[in-house]
């Protein structure tokens, strides 16, 4: 009985609402221009120029840009870009990078 009314209890919580939203191309260059990320340990700004500089602990510059509807980073010494699909997550203002292989980074704007 105890167990029942414990399973209850937990049932009237309210739940805490996720509305992961994909974004288009426009939508992610919109978002990161010219603004600064925190993630759980670092944090990240998206310059306008297409420069984007990581700190977690150190300064990392890269470079940016939008591809079609994904977000694309290079950084230095290695060539190449790594591009990544993105969605917001319009209740928390937080947005999603998602790497090809299903990973998920999360950074919260700091305004």
């Amino acid at each position: 009985m105890l167990r029942c009314a414990a399973a209850l209890c937990l049932l009237a919580l309210p739940a805490h609402a996720e509305t992961w939203v994909a974004m288009t191309g426009s939508q992610i260059e919109a978002a990161l221009n010219d603004q600064t990320l925190d993630y759980k340990d670092a944090w990240q700004t998206f310059n306008a120029s297409g420069t984007t500089l990581y700190n977690a602990g150190r300064d990392s510059w890269g470079a940016w840009r939008v591809q079609g509807d994904q977000y694309c980073s290079e950084w230095p010494p290695n060539a190449g870009w790594a591009c990544y699909d993105m969605a917001r997550d319009l209740d928390n203002d937080r947005v999603k990078f998602i790497g090809q292989h299903g990973d998920e980074t999360i950074g919260w704007f700091r305004r």
